[in-house]
């Protein structure tokens, strides 16, 4: 495709030159652009497919960045990048890495934040509202947020907030009925009332909450918002314009199966076959677990917070477990909470999310869960810098924030048989709530002997016994501080002691008080921040002992596209430079 009009569009000035028609072969060209860069390097598919129409209106209709758009979450950023200077980032192979996947800054005077994580549109928006109407400066403020999105607690606390607002503020209400998986929560009804009736329902909760109100069914036909957007342009006080999408729009696959086609890795337009992937994952490995639990023991609950996919809980999979499988939405606070509610009355909640989500639930651990000894299992998926992406998704904070609340017990796996072991500990004990990281360096079977229980808090396990050097290789970088290990024998002669610790949350102080007995050097690896982590614990034991402490881990810091290769090295994490720092006195 030549792309003869998205060529040319260097910002929205170019969107407003054109006529009806040519907008309409705009989107056109924004959705092959789409495919273009999805089908080759993956994305986001599915929201901003069915965006594209709704992009081109606004800024048509509005002049950005005079009038200020915040997108939530920025998962149907894409045709906003497109029709912001940054088209060819989608239709030309060799610039896919100038953007990154969601709004900027640094990108474009057009995004207002870098924003990764859902339901803070409202919010941000606000303060964007009442930052213009204090310094004097004019122009509408736009937030754009998507139905799932609408379950989280920062969202319902942004538009309780703006609906006491006497000024400027749009809310495009996305709705194309689906979240990441299916919508859950009683919101979610009124919705669907809303779009029945055309928005003439009795109830409605954008009108309880105090905003006007605007309802659009065709929101995927250009001139219907055109029009809508121009008739809110330039409002004196909040509303909420609630259009009417369909998720994956322009691809029959996406629009049947909106859950698969939320996010896309690299695929074959015309099957639909999606490349790469395969072979034994710990998301498999975790959803068969569980519906075996389920199946023996009924007081088992697995919990979600619209991620399902992430931890193998496919449709099927869910459909199996019944009622012993709860998707609260994108509600994580509500999640946790609920799970101590639940092992409050004696059932077992398992709470499975993605690291970089669980740092909105710091309160509910500590209070809701930690304070109360609630036997609380907490799965954590990708908290490691291995799968390195934007800067927004990365979970290598998950470690310091919750190791270091009271009573909970963080437990860092090696393997798979570690892993199972350890949910079947967990899931057992009534005690305390545990946190257990899922491995993220791929699915290595167990090569040294793995314990039953881990009632015995703070036991490390040696599995090669030496002299001289150990190296306490935590989770993810145990393969890492084993190939270590091996180097520094190779070029001291002497066998270095490696220990699995297990333990995250704790200090296996038995086992330092022996081994500084014939060792010099202390060497702990861990795939966190070194700052308050496993490494400094250790350090902190140890620093008025006569003995060498090496602490390997991350530098407190944003890692922004970065590879992990590229971590590794900067943070001197490979086994390579571990060795020469460890060698070198």
């Amino acid at each position: 495709m030549d792309y003869k009009l998205l060529k040319n569009i260097q910002g929205p000035s170019d969107v407003k030159k054109l006529s009806e028609s040519e907008l309409i072969e705009l989107a056109a060209e924004i959705r092959e652009a789409l495919f273009n860069r999805t089908t080759k390097i993956g994305g986001h598919f599915g929201p901003n497919f069915g965006a594209v129409e709704l992009t081109i209106a606004l800024h048509y209709v509005f002049e950005s960045p005079i009038d200020q758009f915040v997108f939530d979450v920025a998962h149907q950023t894409y045709p906003h990048k497109m029709l912001t200077g940054r088209a060819v980032a989608y239709y030309d192979d060799a610039h896919f890495g100038d953007v990154c996947g969601f709004t900027h800054p640094d990108e474009s005077e057009h995004d207002m934040f870098y924003i990764g994580h859902t339901s803070t549109s409202v919010s941000l928006a606000t303060g964007l509202a009442k930052g213009r109407d204090v310094t004097g400066k004019k122009g509408n403020v736009v937030a754009i947020i998507g139905d799932g999105s609408l379950s989280g607690g920062e969202a319902l606390e942004g538009i309780d907030y703006a609906g006491e607002m006497d000024t400027n503020l749009i809310i495009v209400v996305n709705d194309n009925e689906q979240s990441i998986a299916e919508n859950h929560g009683g919101l979610y009804k009124n919705l669907e009332q809303l779009r029945k009736s055309a928005g003439t329902c009795e109830n409605n909760l954008f009108r309880a909450m105090g905003l006007d109100y605007k309802y659009v069914e065709e929101g995927n036909d250009i001139q219907t918002l055109i029009k809508a957007f121009s008739e809110v342009k330039d409002i004196d006080h909040p509303i909420v314009v609630h259009v009417h999408t369909q998720k994956g729009k322009g691809y029959p696959p996406a629009e049947k199966d909106k859950e698969e086609w939320h996010y896309a890795i690299p695929f074959n337009r015309e099957t639909g076959e999606k490349y790469g992937g395969g072979g034994e994952s710990y998301s498999d490995i975790f959803a068969d677990y569980m519906l075996e639990k389920i199946k023996k023991d009924d007081s088992v609950v697995c919990v979600t917070a619209a991620i399902p996919g992430v931890a193998g809980l496919t449709e099927v999979v869910r459909g199996l477990m019944g009622k012993n499988y709860v998707d609260v939405g994108i509600a994580e606070e509500q999640a946790v909470a609920m799970c101590s509610g639940i092992a409050k009355n004696g059932g077992k909640p398992v709470f499975v999310t993605n690291a970089t989500f669980a740092q909105r639930v710091y309160d509910q651990v500590t209070q809701d869960v930690g304070l109360n000894s609630s036997a609380v299992t907490i799965v954590l998926f990708s908290a490691s810098i291995f799968g390195m992406g934007d800067a927004t998704h990365i979970g290598i904070s998950a470690m310091d924030m919750f190791t270091n609340v009271p009573g909970i017990v963080y437990l860092s796996p090696t393997n798979r048989e570690e892993f199972m072991a350890m949910l079947d500990y967990s899931l057992e004990q009534n005690d305390h709530p545990t946190i257990i990281a899922v491995p993220c360096d791929g699915v290595n079977a167990a090569e040294y002997e793995v314990a039953k229980s881990y009632g015995e808090f703070n036991k490390y396990q040696v599995c090669e016994k030496g002299e001289k050097v150990a190296v306490l290789a935590l989770g993810d970088f145990f393969n890492i501080g084993r190939k270590a290990a091996s180097l520094i024998e190779e070029k001291t002669g002497t066998k270095a002691t490696l220990v699995n610790p297990r333990y995250a949350s704790g200090v296996d102080t038995a086992l330092l008080d022996e081994l500084i007995k014939n060792h010099d050097t202390i060497v702990t690896l861990e795939d966190g921040i070194l700052e308050g982590g496993f490494g400094q614990k250790i350090a902190s034991y140890l620093g008025g002992k006569n003995v060498r402490v090496l602490n390997f881990g991350l530098e407190k810091r944003y890692y922004d596209g970065i590879s992990t290769d590229e971590v590794l090295k900067m943070n001197r994490l490979t086994p390579e430079q571990i060795c020469e720092d460890t060698t070198t006195i």
